[in-house]
């Protein structure tokens, strides 16, 4: 079983010990760490078997008095004792460039500890963002207004932008890939919109825009109408000729033709 990173190795022994009965654990991270200048393979190696109610289930009568292994790495573990496994045992190699392979394997152990940090670090980014729904707005005037922006914390970033979209769709599960492209394409359009700027559009008129994915997801079953859908049709709504871009032709000039019928001109 492969995690992403190091600390998920015990909640993952932990889960399992409610189904199995634990015979022996083979802790090969902590035996690695606790020696010093050893670097090689790490991971947790757990022997197993049924627990008596696993055990007693029809379909596992033939299995329960097997025991087996499970061994837990995260992915950059496994990566290395693939890899040490074909340099390092498939062949004899000198001291020199076993001392060189000690030197890849400390690295890698340094990457396991980087990615967990900065894990770490963006979580805690994360929940240190600014709750926008208390908030007021930012100033947007003036040529300064990026300046400013930057210079209050308030500019619109990733982590920002995630704070707000969560309230907003609760339910939905926002990839951080897609969320750092679409905060660029959004920066692209407003290089000065703060994060006030951006949850005041979505407060405006994401009332307007669900009742057109309603209307769209009605007359277009098997359409997508996702919560980044919305979120552009928000932004139009609210400054149509700023985030022009931000709808292609298709799906403005049909988003246009739903509010000329739906929505008085007084409202919009």
């Amino acid at each position: 079983m492969v995690c992403l990173y190091e600390d998920e190795l015990e909640k993952v022994a932990e889960i399992v010990s409610r189904y199995f009965d634990v015979i022996d654990v083979t802790d090969k991270v902590s035996a690695v760490e606790s020696t010093e200048a050893s670097f090689g393979y790490k991971g947790l190696h757990l022997d197993l078997r049924l627990n008596a109610q696993q055990a007693a289930l029809p379909e596992n009568v033939a299995y329960a008095h097997i025991p087996f292994e499970l061994q837990v790495r995260t992915i950059i573990q496994d990566s290395w004792s693939v890899l040490d496994h074909k340099i390092k045992y498939k062949k004899s190699i000198p001291a020199e460039l076993k001392r060189r392979i000690n030197v890849l394997s400390a690295l890698f152990e340094l990457a396991d500890r980087e990615f967990r940090q900065i894990r770490d670090a963006t979580d805690a980014e994360l929940l240190r963002a600014v709750d926008e729904t208390a908030n007021p707005e930012d100033p947007e005037t003036g040529d300064d207004s990026r300046r400013q922006a930057v210079a209050m914390g308030s500019e619109l970033n990733a982590f920002t932008f995630l704070k707000i979209a969560q309230h907003f769709f609760k339910d939905f599960e926002f990839d951080p890939h897609k969320v750092d492209l679409f905060v660029e394409d959004v920066r692209d359009w407003v290089p000065s919109i703060t994060r006030s700027r951006f949850n005041a559009l979505m407060r405006e008129n994401i009332a307007v825009v669900k009742r057109y994915k309603q209307f769209f997801d009605e007359q277009n079953p098997g359409s997508s109408f996702n919560p980044y859908t919305v979120i552009r049709h928000c932004l139009y709504l609210g400054d149509k000729a700023v985030f022009r871009r931000a709808l292609r032709n298709s799906s403005r000039e049909a988003f246009e033709a739903w509010l000329l019928v739906n929505v008085p001109v007084q409202n919009l």
